[in-house]
């Protein structure tokens, strides 16, 4: 096996098919001398003629005659198995695709995606799993396919595209005394206690830290784990909230009001991530543009 060569195996299939070393040269574009050179090899190989002279032609010998279909099969197996994938007939896959997403996200796209999905491949299913981490594991183990969100810190390994740009908007039921100002200043946003959304159980994050450059803090009174949740409590309460700005087009958002934030924080790029391993699956190729697109028409 350590002279194993493929072209070999090319080379037998065409000697075998036309059982003469000129007609194999030109089936293959070589010179008649180099297929002369490459059959000596193969008799080699094999231990056997394989094309033996008859008359003014030659002619294959039993063992030859023999093993010619499996050769031809195998040649076309190896090239199959050694050649990049082409195409895929996408409303023929059958396959389940787990995509990593935290809750907000579910509840503004998932309708829309599956209608996307199941409109051009029946046959594809997505499972949309829990964002409860960012660890770029379940990538590589392909426990889940995309990881949906903001670009995890560890990323260096994965394949990233931007979906959509998002920045946070400032959340109160309506009716709120903070609505009565003309303009919410910081002095407004920072009177009221706050709703904050953490999966850390963190009382602090950017938009703390662009209120201490301004030498001003905000009251935390209550850390939830999910958007949902902040709108939710907003919604019955005097707390200010903050949330993505994509999340405003949540049928939740009717019972509250949103205001641009007093301070500069910055925005930030919500991507899809995927482990490079998949950068070659079609189907998997197919999904990644289907999301991109659905979230480029939107915007």
């Amino acid at each position: 096996m350590s002279d194993l060569d493929f072209n070999l195996l090319v080379a037998l299939d065409a000697l075998l098919r036309e059982q003469s070393v000129s007609a194999a040269a030109r089936r293959l574009g070589l010179s008649t001398s180099a297929m002369s050179r490459t059959l000596s090899r193969l008799r080699t190989a094999l231990g056997d003629p394989i094309l033996v002279p008859a008359g003014r032609g030659m002619v294959a010998t039993p063992h030859a005659l023999a093993i010619a279909e499996d050769v031809h099969v195998l040649k076309d197996a190896v090239k199959t198995v050694l050649s990049p994938p082409s195409t895929v007939e996408i409303r023929e896959v059958r396959r389940d695709f787990t995509i990593r997403a935290n809750e907000a996200f579910v509840l503004l796209y998932a309708a829309d995606l599956s209608a996307a999905v199941t409109k051009a491949a029946p046959g594809i299913r997505l499972r949309f799993a829990p964002r409860a981490d960012k660890d770029v594991q379940a990538l590589r183990d392909a426990a889940i396919d995309l990881d949906i969100g903001v670009l995890p810190r560890d990323s260096g390994e994965l394949r990233c595209q931007t979906l959509f740009e998002d920045r946070f908007v400032g959340v109160a039921r309506a009716g709120h005394p903070i609505f009565d100002a003309d303009r919410i200043t910081v002095e407004h946003y920072t009177a009221w206690g706050h709703v904050l959304f953490s999966t850390q159980a963190d009382f602090a994050g950017p938009i703390d830290r662009a209120l201490a450059e301004l030498g001003h803090d905000r009251d935390v009174r209550l850390i939830v784990p999910s958007f949902p949740a902040v709108i939710a409590v907003a919604a019955a309460s005097d707390l200010i909230g903050t949330i993505p700005k994509s999340y405003c087009k949540s049928a939740a958002t009717r019972e509250i009001r949103t205001f641009d934030l007093p301070i500069a924080v910055p925005g930030f790029n919500i991507v899809q991530a995927w482990h490079p391993r998949m950068d070659t699956d079609l189907a998997h190729r197919w999904l990644r543009a289907l999301m991109f697109e659905t979230f480029h028409a939107m915007s």
